[in-house]
C-alpha cells in the first residue's frame, strides 16, 4: 500500500475529477492521502471534503507564499481548526525565498507563530523550506521544536538533511528524483537511512520527468517509488513498507478517528 503524504486535492483543479481520481487510486494500491492547507479560505472546504473521503488526512495551516490574503490574527484560530477529526499535522507552513515572495520578516512572524501553536498541540508539521532550509532550521531551534514532521518536497544537501533528521523529521521525496538530471538529489536519496524518507507528489505541482506540463496526481506515487527503489537499489516492496511506516511515525494520530 501507497500513502501520499503531500497532495493538494482540495484545490479546484480537481473538483471534476476527484471521485474518479479516488477510485483510481485505490485501485492503483495508493490508499492514504496527506492534504495540507494553504490558506484560511482552504480550510473550511477541507473540512468539508474530509467528510467525503475517509482516505485523507489532513493538516491546517498559512502557507508562506499565499501571506498577502493572510493575517496573524487567523493563526488564534488554528488550534481550534486542528481539533478536527483525522487532523495529523499543522501545515503546509514554512519560509519561501522564491523571487516575488512576500517580505521575510512577516513570513518569520508567521511561521514562528503556528510552529508554536504545532508545540502546544504536540502535533508534527509540514515544512515547505523553498531555498530556505538553513532559516527554517534556526527558527525550529529557536522556538524549541521537537515534534518533527516533514520537509516538503527536500532538495538540499546531506548535510542539511542530517539536520533535519536529527530534529526528527523525515525528507518528502516526490517527483524532483525520476528526472535524469537530479544527480545531488539522487546521491542525497541513496544515502538514506531506511526510516529517513516519505513519498509525496505535491499534486498538482510537480510533474514527474515524462509529464512536464502536466497537472500531478496521486498515481504518480507508485511511479516515484519505482525511481526510489531504483536508485536505493532496493525493491519497489521494499520502499513501500518502509515509507508506510515511516509515515505512520511520523503522524502518530494517522490512525486515529477512523470512521
Amino acid at each position: 500500500m501507497f500513502i501520499d503524504s503531500h497532495c493538494h486535492l482540495d484545490f479546484d483543479v480537481f473538483d471534476e475529477q476527484r471521485d474518479s481520481l479516488m477510485s483510481r487510486c485505490l485501485e492503483n494500491g495508493v490508499a492514504g492521502f496527506l492534504v495540507p492547507a494553504t490558506t484560511v479560505a482552504s480550510w473550511s472546504k477541507l473540512e468539508i471534503l474530509m467528510k467525503r473521503y475517509p482516505e485523507w488526512r489532513a493538516a491546517y495551516g498559512l502557507h508562506p507564499y499565499f501571506l498577502s490574503e493572510a493575517s496573524l490574527d487567523q493563526i488564534d484560530f488554528l488550534a481550534e481548526q486542528c481539533d478536527t477529526p483525522r487532523v495529523v499535522a499543522v501545515g503546509e507552513i514554512g519560509l519561501d525565498c522564491w523571487p516575488n515572495a512576500i517580505d521575510m520578516k512577516v513570513q518569520v512572524a508567521f511561521f514562528t507563530r503556528q510552529l508554536s501553536v504545532a508545540k502546544s498541540l504536540k502535533l508534527p508539521v509540514i515544512l515547505h523550506a523553498r531555498k530556505s532550509y538553513d532559516l527554517v532550521f534556526k527558527y525550529l531551534r529557536e522556538v524549541g521544536f521537537k515534534c518533527g514532521g516533514v520537509v516538503h518536497a527536500f532538495n538540499g544537501s546531506s548535510e542539511q538533511a542530517k539536520r533535519f533528521l536529527d530534529l526528527g523529521f523525515v525528507l518528502g521525496i516526490g517527483g524532483t528524483v525520476t528526472y535524469p538530471r537530479a544527480q545531488k538529489a539522487h546521491r542525497v536519496l541513496a544515502s538514506l537511512s531506511d526510516n529517513a524518507f516519505v513519498l509525496e507528489t505535491d499534486s498538482p505541482d510537480m510533474p514527474l520527468y515524462g509529464f512536464q506540463g502536466q497537472h500531478n496526481t496521486p498515481l504518480s506515487i507508485p511511479l516515484i517509488a519505482q525511481s526510489v527503489a531504483q536508485i536505493r537499489e532496493e525493491s519497489v516492496e521494499q520502499i513501500a513498507q518502509q515509507t508506510y511506516d515511516n509515515l505512520l511515525r511520523t503522524f502518530p494520530r494517522w490512525n486515529e478517528d477512523l470512521l
